[in-house]
């Protein structure tokens, strides 16, 4: 019995030291995994770019605040550039998935497609080509759909459209309209009818995050 317990306590420090061991090994691998950060790609036009008011009250950044007043570990990275088209978009998503490694990408491009007129089948496939690259970089996605005016006929129809189908084809999280709740409104838009104003923000920053919100896991 006394041998019994000599062993006994003998092989207790070293036990204890085998543990304290182990967790100084897991301690650099969970704090390298709180370290790695999460970024929230927003890649949109100038209806994301904050055209025409001041950057800080464009909704991109009105998340940003909202993330950090809810403590949600996230970084907002603003891509967006004022004239954008999905084409634009298709050559320049590559370089900034490979520079900021989003967790989310929340693609808002497609405006200035419709209003140019340009091929319905065009944008259906750089949509579908940008998402595609984003999840093969394991992103989460966000399409974020846009509508044109009535008098675009049949081809605003087509237009709306398109966004439905990528998200569905490709299982992505979907925000119907950008613009809901503002469109109708025209004190809510500048002097040049297109772009809306620091008070609309606040709605659009509403209708990202009813599609957003779930892919914060």
């Amino acid at each position: 019995m006394f041998i019994s317990r000599l062993l006994l306590s003998c092989k207790l420090p070293l036990l204890a030291a085998m543990l304290s061991a182990t967790l100084l090994l897991l301690a650099p691998t969970a704090q390298a995994a709180r370290d790695i950060p999460r970024n929230i790609l927003i890649f949109g036009d100038s209806l994301s770019a904050g055209y025409g008011i001041r950057q800080d009250a464009a909704w991109p950044a009105l998340l940003a605040k909202r993330l950090d007043e809810r403590k949600l570990e996230y970084s907002v990275v603003n891509a967006s550039i004022s004239g954008e088209t999905s084409s634009g978009g298709r050559a320049r998503i590559n370089a900034l998935l490979a520079r900021h490694q989003p967790t989310i990408v929340v693609i808002a491009l497609g405006a200035n497609d419709g209003l140019r007129g340009l091929p319905i089948a065009t944008l259906r496939d750089n949509l579908a080509a940008i998402t595609e690259s984003a999840q093969r970089s394991k992103a989460r996605v966000l399409i974020v759909g846009q509508r044109l005016p009535p008098n675009y006929g049949n081809y605003a129809e087509e237009f709306h459209a398109v966004f439905g189908e990528v998200a569905r084809k490709r299982k992505t999280a979907l925000v119907d309209f950008l613009l809901e709740g503002v469109a109708s409104e025209p004190q809510l838009f500048q002097a040049d009818n297109l772009h809306p104003t620091a008070a609309a923000q606040p709605r659009l920053l509403d209708n990202v995050w009813n599609g957003l919100a779930p892919l914060l896991r």
